[in-house]
């Protein structure tokens, strides 16, 4: 989908050209509608057919064949609407367009939206193209219908330079961060035969090419070699052999003041030894949600340009029983010299993090972040509502906090009391990977957090927020594309280019 700023007034486009217009309670119960919908919106209204409340939307007809072929009718509220309500009511708008199978979308951008500039912009930009979305789908008959191709944001009155400016800006990281979401949505909802270790490699590669930017892919033999054995015990019980991926981004003129973004990319977990039951394991692809969601930031980065230093790493492995898997009660040594007692194979994700998060350090990463679907105990504690935090550094952990907020996805921390370090405590090993189910997202980060060494870290659970059962908000079933938004935020914010949220709601 391509977001255009219009700026040659309204007037009816190609066939299937389809019109939106934003309307408030207040502008509906004050008569202060334009003129020229006045006479068709009124009746609607009366009819109770349409308040404009918000989200709310309603199809208007148009007989008229030299006008658009329908007008979409949105209520934004009784307020000025937040970024947050913004994107929402962006995501509606964008599915009606599509239930409606319009090609292209011309979007009226009323007054006191208009004023909101960038903040304004960005928002309805990502709620239109991460509403706009849809799961791919492998049936023989495949549908005609391609989806919103274009949609142009018009402006109810003419802009000031600086303004337009501001709107054109929005709309460009807007379609940044949309963009790199629905790519991690596009990798997380792929078969786990059709997104293997390596394949997973392969998509990280071309997003590394596609922007210039270094990579590597270490292959098992290497992996062995470097002495990562977390991820080399969880791969080579499978077929499909593990990989660990870098990527670096280098905005800064010197390697330094680098974030360090780390993925768990398991392409597909049955638990391994330790069997997941079969109900609901099909879902099991999105395990890589976090793996999709840095590749997306990469995305993101690689068009935008700040001048910041990120190295991306991912774990790839295949989590699978066989002969040759790994088994509870071995004893695992680690990149970082540490040993692990494996009590669980279910409990995979952090052993491969392990790994990764000294590798990331030695690429020089100064602070680090880890995003993983990495405990089904999250969702007893958020659901599918927020994801879940755990941090070494609460300074830190806060500037992502206020990231999220203006993201819209929701991060709740989790405590990390000095008893949960204890419930990890081997005695044959110099950590378990397993403390059970009691404190289990807290203890799970934990582990993690061992691997940091006192570098200023934070881990988020996900395995919650990743993959939903239906639609909600911006949000479709299935992968989500959890917290690209929220860390391309945070980065953002490190080189001075992250704005404030729309006022009003919040």
């Amino acid at each position: 989908m391509n977001i255009e700023w219009n700026i040659g007034g309204l007037s009816a486009g190609p066939e299937g050209e389809v019109l939106c217009i934003i309307v408030s309670e207040a502008e509906l119960d004050g008569g202060s509608l334009a003129a020229e919908w006045k006479k068709g919106i009124e009746p609607v209204a009366k009819a109770g057919l349409f308040a404009g409340k918000l989200n709310q939307t309603y199809i208007l007809p148009l007989a008229d064949p030299s006008q658009y072929s329908a007008v979409i009718l949105a209520g934004s509220g009784k307020e000025i609407p937040g970024a947050g309500e913004l994107r929402v009511l962006a995501a509606h708008i964008s599915r009606v367009a599509v239930r409606m199978k319009a090609a292209v979308l011309t979007v009226e951008v009323p007054e006191y939206l208009l004023a909101q500039g960038i903040t304004a912009a960005q928002a309805l930009t990502e709620g239109l193209m991460l509403g706009e979305y849809r799961r791919k789908h492998y049936k023989q008959e495949q549908a005609s219908y391609k989806g919103l191709s274009i949609v142009k944001m018009q402006p109810q009155l003419p802009a000031e330079d600086a303004l337009e400016q501001s709107w054109r800006m929005g709309i460009q990281r807007g379609s940044a961060f949309a963009d790199a979401t629905n790519l991690a949505r596009e990798l997380t909802n792929l078969p786990g035969n059709l997104l293997t270790p390596s394949g997973l490699a392969a998509a990280a590669i071309e997003i590394a090419e596609r922007h210039g930017l270094p990579a590597e892919v270490l292959d098992e033999r290497e992996i062995q070699q470097k002495g990562m054995g977390g991820l080399f015990a969880v791969g080579k019980g499978s077929v499909h052999p593990p990989r660990m991926i870098v990527i670096r981004y280098q905005g800064a003129s010197e390697w330094s003041n680098v974030t360090g973004i780390i993925g768990k990319g398991i392409t597909f977990d049955t638990g391994g030894i330790s069997l997941k039951r079969a109900p609901g394991m099909e879902d099991m692809i999105s395990d890589m949600g976090g793996a999709a969601a840095v590749l997306g930031v990469i995305e993101a980065l690689g068009r935008l340009r700040p001048q910041i230093n990120v190295v991306m790493v991912i774990p790839a492995a295949e989590n699978m029983p066989s002969a040759g898997a790994f088994k509870p009660g071995d004893i695992i040594p680690t990149l970082s010299g540490k040993t692990v007692e494996v009590l669980n194979t279910d409990a995979e994700g952090r052993v491969v993090l392990g790994d990764a998060l000294t590798y990331a350090r030695e690429w020089g990463a100064e602070r680090l972040i880890n995003v993983a679907t990495l405990t089904g105990v999250v969702l007893s504690i958020l659901g599918d509502i927020a994801t879940g935090a755990v941090t070494n550094d609460e300074q830190f952990l806060q500037e992502l906090l206020d990231a999220s907020k203006r993201s819209g996805e929701q991060i709740w921390q989790l405590p990390v009391y000095p008893e949960f370090r204890e419930m990890l405590r081997s005695e044959v090993a110099d950590i378990r990977n397993a403390a059970g189910r009691f404190g289990g997202a807290s203890t799970a980060g934990l582990f993690i957090g061992e691997f940091a060494e006192g570098t200023p870290w934070i881990h988020l659970d996900i395995a919650g927020t990743a993959f939903l059962s239906k639609e909600r908000g911006v949000n479709p079933k299935g992968a989500t594309g959890v917290m690209v938004r929220t860390l391309l935020e945070y980065l953002l914010g490190l080189s001075g280019e992250s704005g404030p949220g729309l006022p009003g709601r919040r």
